[in-house]
């Protein structure tokens, strides 16, 4: 079986038996059982035994409104042996799980997820729940759960025509948002996305209407709209626009006030439940705007009482039955006054007074459940037994349960009555509903701890010995010790009501072997703790601080004493770091030596001792100084000098030799005048390293204060008020630990310096204290008020001063954020502290440096200068809305000289809902700037691209998030030049290279050049075939040309591989007369020339058969064709 750690708290008055059964699992577990000021006790039990009655652990609220966005799960947990089964009923009849696909139940559980993957309405499945967990001993039942889906509709379509009125009239622009479930928040905002102004003047009502006391100039706008926010589907529906125009007059005439909320008569009345929030309005129209005051009939306005909306709303967060009565609201300006009563009604939902807890009875044994309640009206009283009215038992009564009332009287119970029973408490305004078993459980004592223990102790230390135990009925528990003599209670003994026995302040003669004996009727059980009282382990001779030169051996001494029977373990640690000792470094039973010290030796050596109940420990320091010698001849003699590299403390006290001064010059010694010491050490204090001892430390005497050999201090202390005799010790270092002190008492501390030659002059008496433990009271009634986005006010009920077990330094308040409201958004969960040093009656302090809209947890411990205390209550707020934060990021990318393209991203925090951006931006030329223009965008827009009439002008962007609350932190931008893209580097400056000018005709010179070197290849190509051209213009043909049997021509000549250079003539001043003409060599057809001369035909030449020439082409292409190819 698996084991599962508890903490087990109970009241006096609850019997410890009762505690254990409503824990009772069918495995075994491990526990603590925790009661005021005793430490906790470990237990191992098995209850695998321990029948039990179902209870309820966790069940859906009341009022259960989902999100239909989500899977539906109503909640049923409970515990029991055996394990319970659950079955549900839905608007009071039987739901049958296993019928609908969409519903599963939760292994070993009551849950309920309803998933809507393959399909569905989640409006289905609104109705009443309830939850029955019962087993072979009852059945327990949850509250009735009324299940709704959260609903946000559209608002519906309408026309608003322009809203005319005359200048000084009041107006009343009604908002009337569609009903949501839960009801939305309201507000109203212009087209560019930011809220009404608000003021004494203008001002949202209650009910989401927008008030004009009256109306001006000013006010004409064509874009006053009315928003809903739905705060569970975090939604925003927004109204249709309202177009208020003003027909303004020369002169506004003054009016007397008159109310626009709340119209009617001149009273009205309010019901209010108990704990609700009141919220009373009085809005008043005239000219000039009316102010208001309130008033309650017959006293003042409490604290409870806070005005909002300038003056216009009184509210009382939470109201209890003294804020009943009458308020009054007056309305008044220069021209008059009015008034308007509201008679506040307070009634109550049933709360508890005595909510009734589960008993667990011995045969025979008898008890009663008590459930009362109390409300207004009186709420009516009903009992059920396994969810069952017990008014359809009258026909079976029950001789043993009698009802009267709130209550219900058992006489001796028997085996086999278990159950469990719900009370009802309810009226017209709600329900309560309780469980209660009623456990009947027959069983001997039995011992829950360990056997024979052996603890061990220190002398005069407080003792616990711990002897948890069971049984029913309630077994009375004895101790004893050594088996003899009346029951130990009383005196130095105290027993607790979970068998423990505490001894105040053992005593060596307190050692021995005490005997708890549990009995009751079934029988009796033992168990034995063997306690021993040991000597505390000490350390008597304590290293002291020393210095040693150079090559020289340091020793710290650390003598103890202990108990005998003890066993103790001593380390050293160098600066709080373990020593490593080797070769050179040597611990022996009461030292550390430390031979040919050097300078890394340096440092604060502290040693430890340890038992396997206590330990001490001791430090000292020590400082290395470095020295060398020489000889160095001067005036024919010879001397020894000695350089001291590390001033240190050297004593002018030597006896005869050579005082040097860090020169090569020797001082001889000459002898001072001595005597006691004249001065008072500085520095005296006393504090407590534990919370049972005292460290008395000072600043030693310096070496030209010391006046002689052999300082030492003589140090005196007493506990403060308590008349006792002085006590003292000497010692030669700066420190000495009183042992064994109480727990942060006041001691009178004085020291004075000794040498050989007498005493000085004692030091004036100084307060110090033991030392200090962990304060045992935590604050209480931790609440907070004022809730604001970055910071609320905090109050609590200071603890009371002699728990603080040492000097007060501050309630400490613990916080951290738990999570944010946005949806998904996911926050660093890190703890945070702030200190209050309060001490007031009743203390408050300011929280700030919070971010908006988050959940917070606290809680808070009075601190003292060593130790927390315990947590008080943890609590729970809710940050109003904020501003968002900067958006995560701005760009402003210049796509085109045309346009400019805007990019964000939403804030990181936004504190809030976002309701959209707004930009502004104009134009900068120098130091000259344009009208300001705006943009809105909804909060899912997030680019924008901005046309730009003129490329040459810079603009200056400013980008803004909004909440309801407001614009947030603006980023600011500015646009990048078009003809310096260089001067910008903070942005991103992109342009569309292929609309550019110079781009494309880069591009048509490359064309052009690829479309020469083309035509180039062509030409050079041709050399290759039958009819090269040569230049006949300016060279005459060379050698012989040969004519082929078959009419062709081959010519040869040293030029066939040089560039054609009479080509291009050829074509433009045509071709030159010759004894040739191209005609004969044509192969049939005539040949054509255009107008300037140029052969604009085609001709080929048939190959010989046998000619030997097998790479020459046998269709050459003259230069002309090649053009024309390529044309």
């Amino acid at each position: 079986s698996g084991h599962s750690a508890l903490c087990i708290c109970w009241p006096y008055t609850t019997p410890p038996r009762t505690i254990l059964l409503n824990l009772a699992l069918s495995i075994s577990f491990s526990f603590s059982l925790c009661l005021h000021s005793v430490s906790p006790l470990s237990l191992s039990f098995s209850l695998s035994l321990v029948k039990q009655p179902p209870t309820i652990m966790k069940q859906s609220l009341k009022d259960y409104i989902v999100d239909p966005r989500d899977n539906i799960i109503i909640e049923c947990e409970a515990k029991g042996n055996p394990v319970p089964t659950f079955l549900w009923r839905r608007n009071g009849k039987f739901f049958n799980v296993g019928k609908d696909p969409r519903v599963t139940m939760r292994k070993r559980s009551g849950t309920l997820e309803i998933s809507f993957r393959s399909g569905g309405r989640p409006e289905d499945y609104e109705g009443e729940y309830q939850c029955f967990a019962s087993n072979d001993f009852g059945t327990a039942l949850t509250n009735k759960i009324l299940l709704r889906v959260s609903k946000s509709p559209l608002w519906p379509k309408e026309v608003l025509e322009p809203v005319v009125v005359g200048e000084g009239s009041s107006l009343v622009l009604a908002c009337n948002p569609p009903p949501g479930l839960p009801p939305p928040h309201t507000f109203w905002m212009n087209s560019a996305m930011m809220s009404i102004t608000q003021d004494r003047r203008v001002s949202m009502g209650l009910n989401g209407d927008l008030y004009f006391s009256n109306v001006l100039d000013k006010d004409s706008h064509t874009d006053y709209s009315c928003n809903a926010r739905f705060l569970f589907t975090h939604t925003i529906q927004q109204k249709n626009p309202f177009t208020l125009k003003v027909q303004t007059s020369r002169k506004v005439a003054e009016t007397p006030p008159n109310f626009l909320s709340p119209t009617g008569t001149d009273s009205s009345r309010m019901m209010v439940l108990r704990g609700q929030k009141l919220q009373l309005e009085c809005i008043a129209a005239g000219v000039p705007t009316p102010s208001i005051k309130w008033f309650k009939k017959g006293g003042d306005l409490n604290q409870k009482v806070k005005l909002d909306n300038f003056n216009k709303t009184l509210r009382i967060d939470s109201v209890s039955e003294e804020d009943a009565g009458e308020y009054m609201c007056m309305a008044n300006n220069q021209i008059g006054s009015i008034r308007h009563s509201i008679f506040v009604q307070v009634k109550a939902a049933p709360y508890w007074l005595d909510k009734p807890f589960n008993l667990v009875l011995a045969p025979d044994e008898s008890s009663r459940l008590v459930c009362r309640a109390n409300g207004n009206p009186k709420p009516l009283i009903k009992w059920l037994v396994n969810g069952e009215p017990m008014e359809r038992n009258i026909s079976l009564p029950n001789p043993r349960r009698t009802v009267v009332g709130d209550t219900i009287i058992f006489h001796s119970v028997q085996i086999g009555s278990s159950a469990v029973y719900q009370c009802n408490a309810s009226n017209h305004h709600g329900y309560l509903l309780a469980n209660a078993f009623v456990s009947i459980l027959d069983m001997a004592p039995r011992m829950l701890g360990a056997k024979n223990q052996l603890i061990k102790v220190i002398e005069n230390n407080r003792t616990f010995l711990d002897c948890p135990f069971f049984g029913s009925p309630l077994p009375e528990l004895r101790w004893f010790k050594n088996g003899q003599g009346s029951g130990l209670d009383g005196g130095q003994y105290r027993v607790y009501i979970n068998g423990s026995l505490e001894i105040k302040r053992a005593r060596v003669e307190d050692q021995g072997t005490y005997t708890c004996v549990a009995r009751n009727i079934l029988g009796k059980e033992e168990n034995q703790v063997r306690l021993e009282v040991k000597e505390p382990t000490r350390i008597v001779r304590a290293p002291e601080h020393q210095s040693a030169f150079r090559g020289t051996m340091a020793r710290f001494d650390c003598r103890v004493k202990s108990d005998l029977t003890l066993p103790i373990t001593v380390t050293w640690l160098k600066d709080d770091k373990p020593l490593s000792l080797g070769w050179r470094l040597k611990k022996d039973e009461d030292s550390l030596s430390i031979p040919n010290v050097h300078e890394q030796d340096e440092g604060t050596y502290t040693c430890t001792v340890k038992s396997e109940i206590d330990q001490d420990t001791a430090s000292a320091r020590l400082t290395v100084l470095g020295i060398d010698t020489h000889t160095h001849t001067h005036n024919t003699k010879t001397h020894t000098h000695t350089h001291l590299h590390t001033i240190g403390r050297i004593s002018r006290w030597q006896v005869g030799g050579t005082y040097v001064i860090a020169r090569e010059i020797p001082f001889f010694f000459v002898p001072l005048c001595v005597s006691a010491p004249d001065a008072i050490p500085s520095g005296l204090k006393g504090w407590g390293t534990k919370n049972t001892n005292m460290e008395i430390s000072w600043e030693p005497l310096l070496d030209t204060e010391q006046n002689g050999p052999n300082l030492h201090y003589s140090v005196w202390w007493r506990r403060k008020d308590t008349g006792e005799e002085w006590n003292n010790v000497t010692t030669v270092g700066a420190k000495h630990i009183v042992h064994d002190t109480e727990t942060y008492v006041p001691y009178e501390i004085k020291l004075q310096a000794r040498n050989d030659f007498g005493p000085g002059p004692e030091s004036n008496i100084i307060i110090g204290y033991s030392g200090e433990d962990k304060p045992t009271a935590p604050p209480t009634d931790l609440h907070v008020s004022k809730i604001d986005s970055t910071k609320v006010n905090v109050h609590w009920t200071p603890v009371d001063p002699n728990t603080v077990l040492g000097a007060f330094k501050e309630y400490r308040l613990y916080y951290w954020r738990e999570g944010s409201m946005v949806k998904g958004l996911h926050v660093n969960k890190e703890k945070k502290t702030k200190g209050f040093d309060s001490t007031v009656a009743q203390p408050t302090g300011i929280l700030t440096d919070l971010q908006p809209y988050s959940h917070y947890r606290m809680f808070m411990v009075v601190a003292n200068s060593r130790y927390d205390g315990p947590p008080s209550n943890h609590v729970d707020f809710h940050t109003k809305e904020g501003v968002p934060d900067l958006p995560q990021f701005f760009k402003i990318v210049q796509w085109s000289p045309e346009s400019i393209h805007l990019e964000w991203d939403k804030p990181l925090e936004p504190n809030g809902i976002l309701i959209g951006y707004t930009l502004n931006y104009q134009a900068v030329n120098g130091s000259r700037v344009g009208h300001m223009q705006m943009e809105s965008f909804l909060p899912n827009v997030t680019a924008y691209r901005l046309r730009l009439p003129d490329q040459a002008i810079r603009y200056r962007f400013y980008l803004a998030a909004h909440t309801q609350v407001g614009a947030g932190k603006v980023y600011a931008g500015e646009s990048p030049h078009f003809t310096n893209e260089g001067d910008t580097p903070t942005f991103y400056y992109q342009v569309d290279i292929a609309t550019q000018g110079w781009f494309i005709g880069l591009m048509c010179a490359i064309a052009l050049i690829i479309l020469i070197l083309l035509i180039v290849c062509f030409i050079k190509r041709s050399r290759g075939g039958k009819y090269p051209v040569r230049d006949k213009k300016d060279l005459p043909l060379e050698g012989m040309d040969q004519k082929g049997e078959d009419g062709s021509f081959d010519y040869h000549s040293d030029e066939d591989n040089k560039p054609l250079q009479g080509s291009q003539n050829s074509l433009d001043g045509g071709v030159k007369e010759s004894d040739d003409s191209l005609v004969d060599y044509g192969e049939g057809g005539d040949g054509q020339f255009n107008e300037d001369g140029s052969f604009i035909g085609q001709y080929t030449v048939k190959k010989d058969k046998d000619e030997t020439e097998g790479n020459e082409s046998s269709e050459a292409t003259s230069p002309v064709n090649a053009i024309y190819s390529l044309a």
